[in-house]
């Protein structure tokens, strides 16, 4: 027998309306809820929507990975919805490097430490 589906969902709604400010707000939803019946349900994300579209249309995700607004929700999933890039990353990097004078280096790819033959 395969088990039951719980009759709601708690989900997490989180979005930034300016930068520096991080908002989220816990949600309870009934099974089978969307991204979008998420988005609709928060009377405080409401408020801050209108200015987040004005960008351009919603960019949102689901744990990071971009995501439909017609995707299914599961039990505690974290909806994020993102602003548009103000400035390009590589532009951002290439001014901070302009105003440091120093390189910036990843921690993910060291400089060194290829051997080769």
């Amino acid at each position: 027998m395969a088990p039951a589906e719980p009759a709601a969902i708690r989900i997490e709604l989180v979005w930034s309306p300016r930068p520096g400010c991080v908002l989220a707000e816990p949600l309870l939803l009934a099974a089978g809820s969307t991204v979008s019946q998420a988005l609709s349900a928060s009377p405080r994300f409401a408020q801050d929507r209108a200015g987040l579209e004005a960008g351009g249309p919603l960019c949102v995700g689901v744990w990071g990975r971009q995501q439909a607004l017609e995707t299914v929700l599961r039990d505690r999933d974290r909806v994020e919805v993102y602003r548009p890039l103000s400035v390009d990353p590589k532009e951002a990097r290439r001014l901070r490097y302009r105003a440091t004078g120093r390189r910036i280096v990843s921690r993910h790819r060291p400089l060194s430490g290829k051997t080769g033959a």
